[in-house]
Formats: structure tokens, sequence, C-alpha cells
């Protein structure tokens, strides 16, 4: 790692992340140009003029963020020196799926929360098939804005808790934020693929306003409920997936190639189809199942969260 004080630049080629790290295939530069203070009526058509001529700041045709508090967007270029395009995301939080974990797990419902979580993702699934049926790309993106904010919603509420007792969360604040975050990349891969239809896009305000406050409600009554009923959720994901997976190898939906946020967000070889990127995803949903199951049964068993490290980066 270098580091230089003239521009603040910073060049790693390998950046630790959990317990995997970045090959040097995946090397990045991190450019932070010199930050100043100044006032946004300070800013005049000269400078603007010589950051132009250097390389920095927006050109003509490019809107550039003026602000008193000399914040600067930093910019991220590949090994190549290629700018990297994606803001949702940054090199660093790229990974590569595992696809051998086990997709054949369930958990039994024995008790009867156990039950209710179970027929609870059952009941659910219903009016998706109804609405869906075999239209996967579509039912996807809107398991994807519901599957996100479970991770969302927990996280929160350790958060709270963290403070309110003074206690460490055991890494599971942000071992579900992770969660929500890889759920919200799932939904932004998928949207590059199907165009939901406008009764599409307002079901989801619906449903995630209802879901959000039922799940909300659920995981302060009974957090072991609410990672049961998360465990069984994934597990239906991984069976939509599966489906997805079958209609891509029977020609029923065209295997297009994978877009470009799904190439990089998972180190995709560039040649990578939409089965690909299915196959991944499918693989983080079956990793988000055991970490929620796994989660329930620390609450069965009588402890707390924070008792047992958490899986970070599991995904």
């Amino acid at each position: 790692m270098m580091m230089t004080r003239g521009g603040n630049r910073l060049v790693s080629s390998m950046f630790k992340v959990g317990p995997r790290y970045l090959s040097t295939a995946t090397t990045w530069t991190l450019i932070n140009e010199n930050v100043r203070c100044k006032s946004t009526l300070a800013l005049g058509d000269k400078e603007q003029e010589e950051k132009q001529a250097v390389g920095g700041g927006p050109t003509k045709n490019e809107k550039g963020i003026n602000s008193y508090w000399g914040l600067e967007p930093t910019k991220v270029t590949k090994e190549g020196g290629a700018e990297w395009k994606w803001t949702c995301f940054r090199p660093w939080e790229a990974y590569k799926a595992d696809l051998s974990i086990d997709l054949k797990k369930h958990h039994a419902p024995v008790t009867l929360l156990d039950k209710m979580a179970y027929w609870t993702v059952k009941t659910l699934r219903w009016p998706t098939d109804l609405l869906f049926q075999r239209r996967y790309g579509c039912r996807a993106m809107m398991l994807e804005t519901v599957a996100a904010v479970p991770g969302m919603v927990g996280g929160m509420l350790l958060h709270c808790k963290s403070l309110r007792r003074f206690e460490h969360s055991g890494g599971w604040i942000k071992a579900l934020l992770e969660e929500a975050e890889n759920e919200r990349m799932h939904l932004m891969t998928f949207m590059e693929v199907a165009k939901p239809r406008w009764y599409e896009r307002a079901l989801v305000f619906a449903v995630q306003g209802v879901f959000f406050n039922a799940y909300f409600l659920g995981y302060i009554i009974s957090p072991k409920f609410a990672h049961r009923m998360v465990g069984y959720l994934e597990e239906e994901a991984i069976h939509s997936y599966t489906e997805f997976i079958k209609e891509l190898d029977n020609g029923s939906i065209e295997n297009v190639r994978a877009p470009a946020i799904a190439i990089d967000y998972w180190r995709l070889s560039p040649d990578s189809t939409l089965r690909d990127v299915v196959m991944v995803v499918r693989a983080d949903e079956a990793h988000h199942r055991d970490v929620n199951h796994f989660a329930s049964d620390i609450h069965y068993q009588g402890r707390q969260l924070r008792e047992a490290p958490a899986p970070l980066g599991y995904h």
C-alpha cells in the first residue's frame, strides 16, 4: 500500500475484506483530489477551466456538485486505468460467490413458532405465483424488494439495542446490514434484466410498506420467529431461482449476456450469461438461509445473538 501527500493518492494492490482478499487482478486505485473548503460562490469559471485542463472536475457536458464543505467525490479506477463506473458499490465490496454450498438443506418446522413461520412464507408465496407465474425476471425483482428488508430492520433494531444497553452486538449488526446490502445488489442487477410493469412497481410500494412494518413488529415480539421466517423465505428464494435456471436451460427464457454490474460485483468472467448471474444469486440466498436459521437457533437456546460471533462475509 502506498500513500502520497500531493493529491491524497492511495494505491492498493491488496485489500482485506473479511476472510478474503482482493486478488492482484482486481487491483484498484482511489484518487481523492486536494480537499479545499470554498464557498460555492467562490468557484468561478476560471477555476473550472483550470480543473478541466488538468483532467479533474466536471467537463462542460457534466454537472458538478459544488459544496461549501469542501467535499469532492472520490474517483476509483481499475488496475488498467479504466474508470470505475459504479457508485452503488466499490471494488473492495466485490467477491466471488461460493457455488459449492448445499442448496437442499431445510429446517424441518417442529415447534409452533417454526410452523407459523413456515406457513406464513408458504401463504405469501401463493399470490406471488398467481401474479408472476413464469415471469421469473420480474418475480426475482419483486422478491428482492422484500428480501432486502429483514436484514435492514434486524440490523437497525440490534443497533438501537446496543446503544440502549451499552453492549457489543457480536458483529450481528454488520452481518445483517451486509445481508440487506447484498439483497439490494440483487435488485440492482435484475433491474438491468427485467422491465417491471407499472402495476408491479406500484405493488412494490404496497408490499414494502406492509412487510416492513409487520416484520418490524414481529422482530420486536419474537426475534426467533423473525429469523426463522427469513430462513424459510430464503428457502423459497432458492426454489424460485432453481426454477428460473430450468427455464433458462430449456430455452423458455433467453439466456442473454450478464449485466455489466453483475460481472463486476461477483467478479464473473466477461463472457458470463444470465444463467451465471442466477447461479451466484441463488448461492447468496442459500448463505442468507443459513445465517437466519442459525440466528433463530441461538434464540431458541435461550442465548443472545451477541454471544455467538456473527458470520461476517459469509455470503
